[in-house]
């Protein structure tokens, strides 16, 4: 129905526009003869210009979003026509009595009609037409004043939420100049000025590309004076067509500690990933899973998710079955300590690739009664995955170590670093009976921590703020790495890459984990990022905690880093190996790991025999 109502418009406008031509061509008062010729002609130019449009597209838009596009097909559409008419009227031998005039008058009338009438409507539609901008919603800022912006201003216009009253921009060039009708009123420095002008009490940073460091100016602007900030989503976000500019949403923590997206050697990638059995054990924590997505996206020929928690491992499951139905998953409940049940998943799904994620991370934890169980799991969990690759040749093997296991002061971070080393002696030896140079490249990656990982300061300062407070914090001075949980992940598939490869291995790959924070100012981002101030949250300190240190190193002592290609890695190396043996320092190391249990003061007393950097923490 709508169709027909256009195609009868349209084939009303082509009338006009013919009798219009003749009209001004003899100024409002035309001849007896020519009015005859008009509507002679007029017989032929309807249908012409009719089959013009139709094939075209004219009839296949949408005038509610009328656009440029439109445009162009109307302007196409009228010049065709003028190219056409004269042969049509030719070739019928109606040409006789047209004057030249109205052949060049025609198309620009036609054009005017049919292209008005359409951005008319819309502009009606939009509420442009015949009235003021409605003033109506609650006042807002916004800031950025380029192509996100107009798309926002765009859909903001269509609810009634906001009311955009004027644009920030440092580009001089904008000041003055208005956005789909909305005012550049100043550089972004005059925010807290302009909102106090306006009586604003929210911002909308429309600027998806924005870099970290500018995030964190407006919201330490915004927090000043008061203000909520907004975002729009992220430019990746936005071109995967996931999310639209005017979902809006609160500054987050991630938005504040992000940094620039990871360059990866996709091509090289591929070659690792695609089509290879690809094995992560702790998949169902919060490294493990993000592993499983990244890896994921390079199409493995089988992803096998190892896991001890049924519920986490249903969780990552679900979210497969949901997202990447075509993936081929298998999921293998079962603990890295159990040889037999590692060597039965290996000889089943023979991997090429195994990101070994799982591992006990919690500090105070795993210092005093759970000792051993770290050891345990970080250790002789390690030994079994790593010799369960060997046995069934795995291509390369990534340990996820951390930056605890520098200078180590607590256990967890001990068994770490024993757990570098022990895969460090592994590869040594295993290069010694290498079959034609092959065997299992063994690549270590550190890092601080990532935000919203389980057990990390993030959800739980959430819940504090939550609460109503008091935020914990250890000590006011102390300090972290942070990075996100992509990029970690990320990073660990690129220093997979780069360790894997011929002539290398045995690697202990650091990445760049940016400047440390402050924890006690990330909780003060949070408080201000919920709307709160220290009024009305307080931060309470409350000690170091067993094993604890005020900062993390990410080498340790006698260690040097060399760059590597990536700008985000660099490589550790040790300065020496083991002196003795390494299969009677493997057999001895064994040996220890397979008693039943060890208390506190055993299990500090043989870590430092076996990591000569570790100094326990006084209790």
């Amino acid at each position: 129905m709508r169709t027909l109502l256009v195609v009868l418009h349209d084939l009303a406008a082509t009338a006009l526009a013919w009798m219009l031509a003749y009209w001004l061509r003899f100024n409002f008062a035309i001849p007896a003869e020519f009015m005859d010729s008009m509507l002679i002609t007029l017989a032929a130019v309807i249908p012409l210009q009719t089959l013009i449009a139709w094939r075209l597209g004219l009839y296949r838009g949408i005038w509610r979003f009328a656009s440029l596009p439109d445009l162009k097909r109307i302007v196409l559409a009228g010049v065709t026509g003028a190219i056409l008419l004269p042969l049509l009227l030719y070739m019928l031998q109606i040409m006789v009595g047209v004057p030249r005039s109205v052949l060049v008058l025609y198309p620009l009338l036609l054009i005017l009609f049919v292209g008005s009438s359409r951005f008319l409507y819309r502009s009606w539609k939009d509420g442009h037409l015949l009235k003021l901008r409605a003033v109506i919603g609650e006042p807002v800022l916004v800031l950025g004043a380029g192509e996100a912006a107009l798309l926002l201003l765009r859909e903001l216009d269509a609810g009634r939420q906001w009311h955009v009253v004027g644009l920030l921009d440092d580009d001089a060039k904008k000041r003055g100049r208005l956005l789909h009708g909305v005012p550049v009123l100043g550089a972004l420095d005059e925010l807290a000025t302009q909102a106090q002008a306006h009586g604003i009490d929210h911002v909308i940073l429309a600027i998806p590309s924005a870099s970290h460091a500018l995030r964190r100016r407006i919201s330490e602007m915004a927090g000043a004076a008061g203000i909520t900030v907004l975002t729009v989503p992220a430019f990746d976000d936005l071109l995967s067509g996931r999310v639209t500019i005017s979902q809006i949403r609160k500054f987050e923590l991630e938005d504040l500690l992000g940094r620039d997206p990871v360059q990866l050697d996709e091509a090289g990638l591929h070659r690792m990933l695609t089509d290879k059995v690809v094995l992560v054990t702790g998949a169902g924590g919060s490294i493990g899973a993000e592993l499983c997505r990244q890896v994921a996206r390079f199409v493995p020929r089988r992803l096998v998710l190892f896991e001890m928690s049924e519920f986490a491992l249903y969780t990552l499951e679900q979210q497969f079955l949901l997202e990447q139905p075509q993936l081929d998953i298998v999921c293998a409940i079962g603990d890295v300590r159990d040889g037999r049940r590692l060597a039965e998943v290996f000889a089943a799904q023979r991997p090429a690739v195994v990101f070994h994620a799982a591992a006990y991370k919690h500090v105070p934890l795993m210092e005093n009664a759970n000792a051993w169980q770290a050891v345990r799991n970080n250790v002789l969990g390690t030994f079994q995955v790593a010799r369960a690759a060997l046995d069934h040749g795995v291509e390369r093997f990534v340990l996820i170590s951390t930056d605890k296991a520098v200078n180590p002061t607590n256990v967890m971070g001990a068994s770490k670093r024993l757990a570098e080393l022990l895969c460090q002696a592994l590869g040594r030896a295993a290069r010694h009976g290498a079959v034609d140079g092959r065997t299992t490249r063994f690549v270590m990656v550190r890092f601080g921590n990532v935000l919203g990982s389980s057990g990390s300061v993030i959800p739980r300062f959430r819940e504090q703020i939550a609460r109503g407070g008091p935020v914990t914090v250890t000590h006011p001075d102390i300090i972290r790495y942070f990075m996100l949980i992509p990029e970690a992940a990320q990073l660990v598939l690129q220093a997979g890459l780069m360790g894997g490869e011929p002539g290398r291995g045995n690697e202990i790959f650091v990445l760049d984990m940016g400047e440390p924070v402050r924890i006690v100012d990330l909780a003060r981002d949070m408080i201000r990022l919920s709307g709160f101030n220290e009024g009305d949250i307080r931060i309470e300190f409350t000690g170091l905690r067993p094993g604890e240190k005020l900062y993390e190193e990410l080498l340790a002592d006698g260690e040097q880093t060399l760059p590597t290609p990536h700008p985000k890695l660099r490589v550790a190396r040790a300065g020496k190996a083991n002196e003795t043996d390494d299969d009677a320092w493997l057999a001895e190391l064994q040996r220890w790991l397979a008693q039943e249990n060890v208390d506190e003061a055993e299990v500090k007393a043989a870590l430092q025999r076996w990591v000569a950097e570790y100094k326990p923490a006084r209790s």
